[in-house]
């Protein structure tokens, strides 16, 4: 006897598969795409990637500490800025002395109260040598008037018993006032309830300030300064976005350096070298000459009583491709006749920097003077 059982399925698996119909590529891959969040391909996390076209602040930082060190130069950034903005930082003269000395007298509050018992003191001294001179005085009129005993005895008698009836006057003129003050205390209610009123606005218009802090630093579009990431380890790149009236990358960058140099205050832990890029373009000679114009015609114009000394310093990270000589010569041909080329002490220094498929340049002022920019090294005491 054979088993129809398996003859039975075997035969029906064979029907099904010939009347289901093969799947097409689209329809895989719609199939695939339904399983995503509201039909949309998942974005990409992390940092925006570095590109042409940005301003901002190429900083160097300990391998692996990148994301530490971006923290920090935002932070630090962001208080220099707020120093420019309010005028609060540190002013220099043109030697690059500070105008205002740093060290300052430090008064406590147990030197003021010394300073005051003090004056008390002498105002006491001086009230004493007044009384001193005034009972001379009377010594001196009271000899030569003379007064009879009797005299003096009744008047004082009948001055005791004004006193007595004067002092009962003002005791009940005082219980009077102690029944009538109860009823002044309405208007100190009334006070309290308006200053607390006062308060509660204060209050509500700090807390609205705060809300509109808080969304404009949770939008990203809002940010002034935000992180990207340039695809290298210890490097870090903010980028500004610049509003009206903001300092530039150059202007911020200056005024830290000099003020870490004047100050010599420990600012950051991972932060190397602080560097301001205001140009960002792909490393070619044509594009590079072409983006440096407005940089050129603001720092080196040609019609100047001072022309200026410049040098370029070249640095590259994952690109091997380019010839160092060609990209120098092709920044330092852009600069007009009348400023020159000194490698030994230049004013102005051009900072290109490449990274990958993006050249960054920017302008420094006594690049070697402030330590080239190393922030570390301005603040170390050693």
């Amino acid at each position: 006897m054979h088993d129809l059982s398996n003859v039975s399925t075997e035969n029906s698996e064979k029907t099904f598969l010939r009347l289901r119909p093969m799947a097409t590529g689209d329809q895989s891959k719609k199939r695939k795409q339904r399983y995503l969040p509201q039909n949309r391909p998942a974005k990409k996390k992390g940092a925006y990637p570095l590109k042409p076209g940005v301003q901002g602040f190429f900083i160097s930082c300990d391998g692996g500490r990148e994301y530490q060190a971006s923290q920090e130069a935002i932070n630090v950034i962001d208080s220099f800025f707020e120093e420019l903005m309010h005028g609060t930082g540190l002013k220099m003269n043109s030697s690059g002395v500070l105008e205002n000395p740093i060290n300052k007298k430090v008064t406590f509050s147990y030197s003021e109260d010394e300073d005051e018992e003090e004056d008390d003191e002498g105002s006491n001294d001086k009230e004493e040598e007044n009384k001193e001179v005034g009972d001379k005085e009377e010594v001196s009129e009271g000899g030569n008037k003379q007064v009879d005993e009797k005299e003096l005895t009744s008047e004082g008698s009948c001055k005791v018993k004004q006193t007595e009836k004067d002092e009962e006057k003002e005791e009940e003129k005082q219980e009077n006032v102690v029944e009538e003050e109860p009823p002044k205390k309405k208007p100190c209610v009334e006070e309290a309830t308006a200053s607390a009123k006062v308060n509660g606005n204060a209050e509500k218009s700090i807390d609205k300030l705060i809300d509109a802090e808080l969304k404009e630093l949770g939008d990203k579009s809002k940010r002034r300064f935000m992180k990207l990431d340039p695809g290298c380890n210890g490097i870090v790149f903010i980028q500004m976005k610049r509003r009206d009236g903001d300092p530039s990358p150059k202007d911020i960058v200056q005024h830290a350096m000099t003020s870490a140099a004047a100050t010599k205050k420990h600012m950051s832990r991972f932060i190397l070298r602080i560097l301001p890029i205001e140009v960002a373009c792909y490393p070619s000679e044509e594009e590079i000459s072409r983006a440096i114009k407005p940089l050129v015609e603001h720092y080196f114009p040609v019609e100047t009583d001072n022309p200026r000394k410049f040098a370029v310093l070249y640095g590259a990270r994952a690109n091997t491709g380019l010839d160092r000589m060609k990209i120098i010569n092709t920044v330092a041909k852009s600069i007009p006749a009348p400023h020159k080329v000194d490698l030994n002490n230049p004013e102005m220094s051009i900072v290109v920097e490449i990274v990958k498929t993006v050249c960054l340049i920017g302008v420094v002022e006594k690049y070697k003077e402030l330590a080239k920019y190393n922030l570390r090294q301005l603040t170390s005491t050693k």
